[in-house]
C-alpha cells in the first residue's frame, strides 16, 4: 500500500494517493516550503499543490522500506526537488511513518532526523 502512494504522489495522482488512504488521513511534515499538517482529501489536495508551487519536480525515491508491526510503515527516503523560485536543485533524506487502519493509510508523519522517527515507533529511546 505503502509503494502504491508513493507511486500515485510521485505521478501527483490524487485518487490513486487517497485509495490507498482512510479517509480522514493526514500528512505532518517538517519540509520547509510545505511545512505543516495536511488533513482529509482537501488537505491531501492542498499538499499536492503546495509541493507544485514550491518544486514542480519534486520527487521521492523510496530507498527502503520495513514494517513495524502490522500497523505502521517505516520508510526511508531521498527526496528531490529543484525550487520554482530560486532555480537551486535540493536533494534530502527522511524517514516516513505510515499509520495503518485495516492496511489503508490513516496518518502520514514525516521526519527529517531519522532517530525521531525510530523513536516515534519504538525502535529507539
Amino acid at each position: 500500500m505503502v509503494r502504491r502512494a508513493v507511486a500515485a504522489f510521485n505521478a501527483r495522482d490524487l485518487e490513486g494517493y487517497l485509495a490507498c488512504c482512510t479517509e480522514d488521513v493526514d500528512l505532518h511534515t517538517p519540509m520547509e516550503a510545505v511545512a505543516g499538517t495536511y488533513d482529509g482529501r482537501a488537505g491531501i489536495q492542498r499538499y499536492l499543490t503546495d509541493i507544485e508551487d514550491a518544486g514542480p519536480d519534486f520527487h521521492i525515491d523510496l530507498r527502503d522500506l520495513e514494517a513495524i508491526g502490522d500497523a505502521q510503515v517505516l520508510t526511508f527516503v531521498q527526496v528531490s526537488s529543484t525550487g520554482r523560485a530560486s532555480g537551486i536543485p535540493i536533494a534530502t533524506e527522511a524517514t516516513t511513518v505510515y499509520d495503518l487502519i485495516d492496511g489503508k493509510i490513516s496518518r502520514v508523519r514525516v521526519f527529517l532526523d531519522r532517530h525521531e522517527a525510530l523513536k516515534a515507533v519504538g525502535l529507539e529511546e
